[in-house]
């Protein structure tokens, strides 16, 4: 049985139910934008309290400085930037004032440099980040000389869980690819912590279950007690980078000082 145009009514009612999934289709999809959308927890953080001048600033920055790799909602740009979705304010902090970011070109690891920003604007890109991609890692409460705990404890966790890459007195060292675990001396507290709780480039995220809030501190604390307490009671530290450039040295030196003594003896006989 066909209807005035010829179509039977098990076709019609499937074309009809074709456009109907298609219309929730669209409806599903726009309210799950609406939610998820990184402008959607910007207007939620206004209206949590938030200081809205302080977002407005860190939003300028964020598109002056950062959307050209991360894209204009923090998506990312694909073979320039990762997402900043969930990245939160303690990665920022991280990677602002030790001033690898903004990077000046593509390379194999952002390096510390000068940074570009100031206090304010660090703690404002921080906020609107922080609000904008969903929150993540949060800045510590306590900060400076707060931070550090007990240091011989730290000393302990440091050689177990980062000397093999940033060496034991923290110095650093090479790695693979290009890439290299820096110096720890120009570090201070917070650096140290954030670093500890993002995992910037190669380095492992230390969350709470590996290494409690406690346990940080004490790292902190023997990291800040090596770079200041950096005296050479025992002559040139060559380096500070430990046994390798010490066995070096005293390899050139006692082959050096053995060539004379061969020589003499050589003529002796």
């Amino acid at each position: 049985m066909t209807d005035s145009r010829g179509m039977r009514p098990s076709a019609r009612r499937r074309r009809l139910w074709r456009w109907v999934s298609m219309l929730l289709g669209l409806m599903i999809a726009g309210t799950l934008f609406s939610v998820l959308s990184p402008r959607h927890h910007t207007l939620a953080a206004l209206e949590a309290g938030q200081d809205a001048g302080q977002l407005r600033q860190g939003e300028q920055i964020y598109l002056n400085t950062c959307q050209s790799c991360h894209g204009p909602r923090l998506e990312g740009v694909e073979g320039r930037g990762p997402s900043l979705i969930g990245s939160g304010e303690a990665k920022v902090y991280f990677q602002v004032s030790t001033g690898r970011m903004p990077l000046p070109r593509q390379q194999a690891q952002g390096q510390r440099k000068p940074v570009e920003l100031s206090p304010e604007e660090i703690r404002a890109l921080m906020a609107y980040i922080h609000s904008a991609g969903g929150g993540g890692a949060e800045m510590p409460e306590e900060r400076g000389p707060a931070l550090r705990g007990d240091g011989a404890r730290g000393g302990e966790l440091f050689r177990l869980n980062c000397a093999s890459c940033h060496n034991f007195t923290g110095r650093g060292g090479a790695l693979s690819s290009g890439k290299f675990a820096p110096s720890l001396d120009p570090a201070n507290e917070e650096q140290i912590y954030t670093a500890m709780l993002t995992g910037p480039s190669n380095m492992p995220v230390f969350g709470d279950r590996q290494l409690t809030p406690q346990e940080k501190k004490d790292i902190i604390a023997y990291v800040e007690s090596v770079a200041e307490g950096r005296d050479s009671y025992g002559g040139n530290p060559l380096g500070g980078l430990g046994p390798v450039a010490e066995g070096a040295a005293a390899w050139v030196v006692g082959v050096v000082g053995l060539m004379p003594l061969a020589m003499w003896i050589g003529s002796r006989s």
